[in-house]
């Protein structure tokens, strides 16, 4: 099982240079704006994994009630997966969901 350690901080996306508030809600884990994240951690929160690459948003899939953005590393292109957020861009939501 993950361990999950809540971290819910305000930062600059370094793909689109946009300052993203805290989620408020749960741990913010990607740019609402671009939908781009980061390749910081291990297990949800630990801040260990030293990859540190982008991840670009990739595709979505239907998880639960809600949705998963799916990310590959652009640096160590392993693939990692994050739920949503209720204010993440739903036109850059629909673009990723009908690239197919």
């Amino acid at each position: 099982m993950k361990k999950f350690n809540m971290i819910d901080e305000e930062f600059i996306c370094e793909k689109c240079n946009r300052k993203v508030e805290k989620l408020k809600y749960s741990a913010r884990d990607h740019c609402p704006f671009c939908l781009y994240s980061k390749h910081v951690d291990i297990n949800p929160g630990d801040r260990l994994n030293s990859c540190m690459g982008l991840l670009k948003p990739i595709d979505i899939e239907k998880f639960k009630d809600t949705y998963k953005i799916i990310y590959c590393c652009e640096k160590c292109h392993k693939t990692h997966k994050n739920i949503i957020a209720n204010d993440d861009d739903i036109n850059m939501i629909i673009k990723l969901s009908t690239k197919k």
